[in-house]
């Protein structure tokens, strides 16, 4: 059995993968909660991560992927991770990355002096460490600007080939046989980098394809970044032109941009975003029956609320087409990671993928014991093959 782990930490990002056979793999680290604030319900996530590995005896995680340079995907990863380019980042009690993943703009971007934070370069400083180095990192995408970035470290692209994986392909990291999962990249496209004169960090994230193979079971999961609508357009046309559709198929979809409208369209809506055609089809028609549908944020708000003015996401009007549309065609769930179990206390979200159930959310008990949940809904990962 492996699992999902989505953390309650407010507009961030943060999911860890407990595989079959023991790897861990943990996607963004927004730590955004204040240990000042008695009030704040947003998790500990350094808590939560140091109590997963102690129980596993661990200081490591096999994978670190940072999907984007935005403040909300690395808050505090500075603070945690033992990072291998400077001495200040190592010591006692860090946890140790054995492979980091960035998309080719970690190592590119040309971040400006008014960086709000110097995490930003840090992690910047770490990537480009280790691509120096030659191991220990993953590189998705190869613009040219990371060719000509390679080359005033004095290195050739063909130096750097075998840690370098392009949208379309298969993350050598890891393979069914050993690691029960399966992971294909669906972006960023090396077009996103070389075309803008500014980083779009958001259009430049990382979009992945899990194939979890449990026994004889196939159960597929999307993990989303800050995506927009536009690059999930080229996403579905891309994949349908090369054969791919069946890299669109989930069981579980990791939402992009903590449930904004403006990964589904250009226009928020009056009462319910209107997607459009390409991502209409990814949701409807792609979603296997039972699908669960994950939106890493704050609680969706109530119309004409003060929340739901704001202009940052949750997105009432996003949320009302995944559980008004999506969910009446795939008859599953719509889970925010603020409101799960629920608004005044929130848990970690936990997602087993089994052999015989698929994807299923776990239920707290009051013991703490996480259970899989009964229900007579059809489950997520229900269709083999």
């Amino acid at each position: 059995m492996s699992k999902l782990t989505f953390y309650p930490i407010g507009n961030a990002d943060s999911c860890l993968i407990d595989l079959e056979f023991g790897q861990k793999i943990l996607f963004d680290y927004g730590n955004q909660r204040d240990p000042d604030d008695e009030k704040d319900k947003r998790c500990d996530l350094a808590e939560e991560l140091r109590k997963n590995l102690k129980a596993a005896k661990r200081d490591n995680l096999d994978v670190v992927a940072f999907s984007h340079l935005d403040r909300d995907h690395y808050e505090r990863a500075t603070e945690f991770f033992w990072l291998e380019h400077a001495e200040k980042y190592q010591g006692e009690g860090r946890i140790k990355i054995r492979e980091l993943w960035v998309p080719a703009a970690v190592i590119t971007e040309q971040l400006s002096k008014e960086e709000d934070t110097v995490e930003a370069k840090t992690i910047q400083a770490e990537a480009r460490y280790r691509m120096k180095q030659g191991k220990g990192i993953r590189v998705f995408s190869r613009p040219d600007a990371l060719a000509a970035w390679l080359k005033k470290q004095g290195l050739a692209l063909k130096d750097r080939q075998h840690l370098i994986t392009d949208a379309g392909q298969i993350v050598p990291t890891f393979n069914p046989k050993d690691h029960g999962v399966e992971f294909f990249v669906h972006s960023p496209f090396a077009k996103h980098v070389d075309d803008t004169e500014v980083v779009d960090r958001n259009t430049g994230s990382l979009v992945l394809h899990a194939t979890f193979f449990v026994g004889e079971r196939r159960t597929k999961v999307l993990i989303g970044s800050d995506t927009p609508y536009d690059v999930m357009q080229d996403i579905v046309n891309i994949s349908k032109a090369k054969k791919n559709d069946a890299r669109l198929a989930w069981d579980v979809f990791k939402l992009m941009h903590h449930c904004s409208y403006k990964s589904l369209a250009e226009e928020k809506g009056e009462d319910k975003t209107v997607p459009v055609d390409e991502v209409k089809e990814l949701f409807e028609e792609h979603g296997q029956e039972g699908g669960i549908i994950v939106s890493s944020s704050c609680p969706i708000p109530v119309k004409g609320s003060k929340e739901d003015k704001d202009v940052q996401p949750p997105h009432r009007q996003a949320a009302n087409y995944f559980r008004q549309d999506v969910m009446k065609k795939v008859k599953g769930e719509f889970k925010v990671t603020m409101e799960h179990p629920k608004v005044a206390s929130p848990e970690p979200l936990v997602i087993s993928i089994t052999a015989d159930d698929g994807a299923l959310v776990e239920k707290q008990v009051a013991t703490g014991v996480s259970i899989i949940t009964n229900t007579s809904t059809p489950r997520a990962g229900r269709f083999r093959g």
